[in-house]
This record gives structure tokens, C-alpha cells and sequence, in this order.
């Protein structure tokens, strides 16, 4: 865009006027200090004047760059590992990692065997594949213990109950909950089933600074890096956090799911 307004002869404060923007935006935008949402992009074009049919060119490639969908099916034809690569090269560049779980305890969170058990779920990773993705998830657990970063975690409590392994290998997940949420850098909340709900738990997601949102769906990894798409999540992440209990309240529920885990373990 900064080679058109040039072409365009126009200055940076007079296109930023007809956008109805400042000056100091346009300039982040055009030296990609700021990603465009898809309205910023037609007011800019608007006020360069350029033909429809190149504006339609530029807005499909902002909507692309806003919000892109992956199919789950085409992540595991890729490699299954390769995702896990992928978000722990994001979480790298991450500051203050928010992250919503109603489905499962988060991959940063997980034991080894635990991991082992999500990778077996239908569709199930066939051994060596299941191998190489749970380390690949296991590695991004280190960013937890960088200096400078910070971890919220909110899980629904329905999660810690459901068994998708043998009990005693739920217990020693919950015992690795309540350990990690000791960290100074992790607060970890849990919703309780006693309280009430302030939204339907409806996908699981995770905020990256202010930056972007990852969404997971029954078909798809959803990327939005719209900022009213990302402001929709920090609302709903907030909404779940305020009714959530943490440090030691947190740590007595957990033990106490956990320990109801121990006598269906004794009894096999």
C-alpha cells in the first residue's frame, strides 16, 4: 500500500485524512509495524482512488491475513507434530499467554501420559506418529519456566473429570495441575460445575498478547487476528476467569477430583 500511495503522489497525511485515520497509523500499516484490519484496508484504497478490481485483490488478501482456517485433516496428512512445532514457535513470541479449555486439560499442562491419551482418541495417531507429537507437545512445556512470560489458564471442572485414560493416570495429571499452579508466572483457574456458568463454554481458545487468537473447532484451527475478533475472546476469557477459583481454593477442588480417581484405580 505504501507503493501505491507513492505512485499515487499523494502524502501519508492527506491519504491518513480521507481514510479517517492518523497519520501515525498509516505509517505503522504501511511499514507493517500494525496489521490492517479489512476496513482499514478499503479506507486506505478508497482514499488512493484505485479501481475496484485492484482493491478486491488487496481486500482478499486482508481477509485472509485476518482470520484463516485450517482443516484438522490436512494438519495430520502435514504431519501431527508439525502444528505443535508451529504453536510453540507462537507461544515463543508470547508475553502473556491467556488460554480457555472446556475440553480438555491445555497441551502446556499435560503429563506425558495424558498427552499419549488425547493423541489416541479416534482419530487415533498411528504409534510412531503418536510418539513423535506427544514429545513435539512435551517440548513446548519449557517456555513455562522462561523468564518474562506469563501463563493464565481457565478450565471448566467438567474437564478434570472426564476420563479419557485409566483413573491413576488422571490423578497424577491433576497432581502435575496443582504443582504448575504453584509457579509465580501460571495462574491456573478452574470454573466450578456449583457456580454459574457466565457463557457457554462453547470452543477452546487461546490469546497471544493482544495480538492473535487461535480457536479450535470439531474441523478446523481457526487463526483471527482481527482485533474486534480478538477483543470478542479477552471479553469471554474474562467473563470465565472472574467466576473461576484459583490458588488454594483451586488446589482443594483439584485434590479432591483427584482423590475420588485413587479408590476406582484400587478396585481394578
Amino acid at each position: 500500500m505504501r507503493a501505491l500511495r507513492e505512485a499515487s503522489a499523494l502524502t501519508g497525511d492527506s491519504v491518513a485524512r480521507r481514510a479517517s485515520m492518523s497519520a501515525g497509523k498509516l505509517s505503522k500499516i504501511e511499514n507493517g509495524r500494525t496489521l490492517p484490519t479489512v476496513q482499514d484496508v478499503d479506507l486506505i484504497l478508497s482514499a488512493l482512488g484505485v479501481s475496484e478490481a485492484v482493491k478486491e485483490q488487496f481486500l482478499a488478501t486482508a481477509r485472509a491475513e485476518v482470520t484463516e482456517a485450517t482443516a484438522w485433516r490436512l494438519l495430520r496428512r502435514m504431519g501431527p507434530w508439525k502444528p505443535q512445532n508451529t504453536i510453540k514457535a507462537i507461544e515463543a513470541k508470547t508475553a502473556a499467554l491467556r488460554l480457555f479449555q472446556g475440553q480438555l486439560i491445555p497441551g502446556l499442562l499435560q503429563t506425558p501420559e495424558y498427552a499419549t491419551a488425547v493423541f489416541s482418541l479416534p482419530p487415533a495417531l498411528p504409534d510412531e506418529t503418536r510418539a513423535r507429537t506427544v514429545a513435539a507437545r512435551l517440548e513446548r512445556q519449557a517456555t513455562l519456566y522462561e523468564d518474562g512470560r506469563s501463563f493464565r489458564f481457565v478450565i471448566c471442572e467438567h474437564v478434570l473429570r472426564w476420563l479419557i485414560c485409566e483413573p491413576a493416570v488422571m490423578a497424577v495429571q491433576l497432581d502435575r495441575l496443582v504443582s504448575l499452579s504453584r509457579l509465580p508466572n501460571v495462574a491456573i483457574g478452574v470454573v466450578p460445575l456449583t457456580g454459574r456458568m457466565p457463557d457457554f463454554p462453547m470452543t477452546c481458545f487461546s490469546i497471544h498478547d493482544d495480538r492473535l487468537v487461535i480457536v479450535e473447532t470439531f474441523h478446523s484451527e481457526i487463526t483471527t487476528r482481527d482485533p474486534r475478533d480478538i477483543q470478542t475472546y479477552v471479553d469471554t476469557f474474562e467473563r470465565f476467569a472472574d467466576v473461576a477459583l484459583y490458588g488454594d481454593d483451586m488446589r482443594t477442588l483439584v485434590e479432591g477430583i483427584r482423590d475420588g480417581f485413587l479408590p476406582q484405580q484400587e478396585r481394578r
